[in-house]
């Protein structure tokens, strides 16, 4: 029992030392981190962007909801050859960047005068370039280490493009899925993703979950610096940490440690805050060992009301603790996944829908693996069962299609191990469990002196 509460101690410690550096540290600390904007790999500036029509023209099929599609075919096991998505891996923070010209023009649009006026340091070099913006480094006339995002020009018109094209993907999915309410589906991923092209509302959305988990053991969100923040740029805080790519590198227990706060992150969040940030790739998250971890990246959040969470939760009760088919069969009625009267058995609809439970159907270690990514992928675009036809996707369900498509094929990577059974039962609110893990027991500590929980 001491070793235990001695290692509970040391990740405490550990995880107070590391929590949002940037609003924590002195002004020299704040220096050091800015002085890391000496780049070990810059990005090539003869591939930079020097107009808002060159986004449009040159790179139109890599930004937006292209590079949205690319980003998730780097890491989501949909067959690709490693080599194949390895290639696809620098759409998650590294394309090429908009000239400094353009930086000025946008942050001089929205904040009237150029970054050297309006900051004590700015790094002209950024340190992330992907799908809607890019960031810098730079720190405030009071001293404050920041993220800069800036939205690329035009990058509205050239989504807009893309989403006009949804339609085409709509009568696509309607071939394979006649029972499925296609054009709801595309209308719902259209208005997610036109979101995030509004900085406001990502800020909103970051102050939100930030609000929530602030001063959490082990999850980090970097605060808006709202004075800065406007429709086309956002200003956080500065976050440290390594990359995705990074972490892969690191013991198994530390790659398990990093899934597992991702994991209590995203069905914290969906249960406790009716929100689902449904963006989980390698690219919007630093990670400051031990389990802690920094989420960037608040473009693309689903609200869910308190009914589409009583329905989720009985459908978790059917399948999951009580085993029920029929039950299950009137939760997902209820919840628009079939109608009444389809012509499918109980025990073919707990079947199908089985594979999206496995990690929590057994109280057992359960692990992660590539061919379970690959297994629930094959699964969910799978038209040949017999239940497939059958099946719509309301609009609750669209979005959170990004746990089974996204957030488990980012664990898979990180082959991680875990009683997932345990950790969900210490989240979901019918249940309410005790902590089963070292993170489990910071985060029970956390809620009772933060939450009252």
């Amino acid at each position: 029992m001491a070793n235990r509460r001695s290692r509970v101690g040391r990740l405490t410690g550990m995880a107070k030392l590391g929590a949002n550096v940037a609003s924590q540290v002195a002004f020299s600390r704040a220096r050091s981190i800015f002085a890391s904007a000496e780049r070990k790999d810059e990005l090539n500036r003869d591939a930079e962007i020097r107009s808002a029509k060159e986004v449009a023209e040159r790179l139109g099929s890599m930004r937006g909801v292209m590079a949205k599609l690319g980003q998730m075919a780097s890491y989501v096991e949909f067959g690709l050859s490693d080599g194949a998505s390895g290639s696809l891996e620098s759409l998650w923070d590294s394309m090429p960047p908009m000239s400094r010209d353009l930086v000025d023009e946008v942050i001089v649009g929205e904040l009237g005068a150029k970054p050297e006026d309006i900051f004590e340091i700015w790094d002209p070099e950024p340190i992330a370039a992907a799908s809607i913006g890019q960031v810098h480094r730079a720190m405030t006339k009071d001293k404050r280490a920041v993220a800069v995002k800036v939205q690329y020009p035009g990058i509205r018109e050239t989504v807009g493009a893309d989403l006009a094209n949804v339609k085409m993907l709509s009568k696509m999915m309607a071939l394979a899925f006649p029972n499925m309410n296609t054009d709801s589906i595309a209308e719902e991923i259209r208005k997610r993703l036109s979101e995030e092209l509004d900085y406001r509302l990502e800020a909103r959305n970051q102050s939100f979950f930030y609000d929530f988990y602030r001063d959490h053991p082990f999850i980090i969100i970097p605060a808006v610096i709202p004075e800065f923040s406007t429709e086309l740029v956002l200003v956080s805080e500065l976050a440290t940490g390594v990359r995705f790519q990074e972490l892969l590198d690191q013991d198994q227990e530390q790659r398990t440690m990093a899934a597992e706060t991702i994991f209590r992150f995203v069905f914290r969040s969906l249960y406790r805050l009716l929100a689902f940030n449904g963006d989980p790739h390698p690219g919007n998250y630093l990670f400051q060992g031990d389990g802690r971890v920094v989420f960037l990246d608040f473009g693309l959040v689903k609200r869910f009301t308190h009914g589409e969470m009583d329905v989720f939760e009985r459908m978790i009760k059917a399948m999951v603790l009580d085993q029920d088919p029929r039950a299950f069969r009137h939760a997902i009625i209820e919840a628009g996944l079939i109608s009444e009267g389809s012509p499918i058995s109980d025990d073919q609809i707990r079947e199908h829908f089985e594979s999206f439970y496995a990690t929590v159907m057994q109280d057992a270690p359960f692990t992660m693996t590539r061919e379970y990514s690959q297994q629930l992928i094959k699964h969910t675009f799978d038209t040949s069962s017999p239940v497939a036809k059958y099946i719509d996707v309301p609009d609750a369900f669209v979005i959170i299609q990004r746990i089974n498509l996204g957030l488990y094929a980012l664990m898979s990577k990180l082959g991680a191990r875990r009683n997932w059974r345990k950790i969900a039962e210490e989240i979901w609110p019918f249940m309410l469990g005790e902590p089963s893990t070292e993170l489990g027991e910071l985060e029970a500590e956390w809620l009772r002196a933060d939450k009252g929980f």
